[in-house]
């Protein structure tokens, strides 16, 4: 099956149709070529609404840390973009309900295998890091502080969401120690 079928059977999924509150409306970026892969949670209601991955504010924050532009970031064959959850799963007590667990054993070995070019997948918050790093440590703050544990293939990141402001507060090495070298490592391949 080709990369071009595959994203069209994704887009069409209805899986978990019935308990999504805004229906199904997956959300995916990839290209053949692309050589940069972010694995995120869930779109949000903005993503929702706009079929446009990491259109909103952590989005903007997520492509400060890249030092990224649009127009980069939203090239398909320059990066992919795979939630660990495709379409927005709804409102929790403190956020977004957690990214629906049917997709990512549904569809991401096999869109895996059609992006051959990979060269880093950068792994944001804790969903994607449980998928991806079986044998990460416990936290998300001690996982991105190792994050050397898993390069070059890989680098754990927290959410970019503006939720997180403390969270960055709280631990300044991620902005002096882990954002440059995402930076340097990103240029690198564009």
């Amino acid at each position: 099956m080709s990369l071009a079928a595959l994203l069209k059977q994704v887009r069409a999924c209805q899986i978990c149709a019935n308990e999504l509150p805004l229906g199904a409306n997956p959300v995916i970026q990839a290209g053949k070529e692309a050589r940069l892969l972010i694995i995120g949670q869930a779109p949000g209601t903005r993503v929702h609404k706009t079929s446009i991955p990491w259109n909103d504010p952590s989005g903007d924050r997520l492509r400060q840390w890249l030092d990224m532009d649009r127009e980069i970031f939203y090239d398909k064959n320059k990066v992919a973009i795979i939630p660990m959850g495709f379409c927005y799963p709804g409102k929790g007590g403190s956020g977004d309900l957690p990214p629906r667990k049917e997709c990512a054993p549904a569809w991401h070995q096999k869109l895996l295998e059609q992006l051959p070019n990979i060269e880093l997948t950068l792994l944001i918050g804790q969903y994607a890091q449980q998928y991806y790093l079986p044998t990460r440590p416990k936290t998300l703050t001690q996982t991105v502080q190792q994050w050397k544990d898993w390069e070059p293939d890989f680098i754990p990141l927290p959410h970019p969401s503006p939720r997180n402001t403390l969270w960055l507060k709280k631990n300044p090495w991620f902005e002096t120690d882990v954002v440059p070298y995402l930076r340097q490592r990103v240029h690198s391949m564009f």
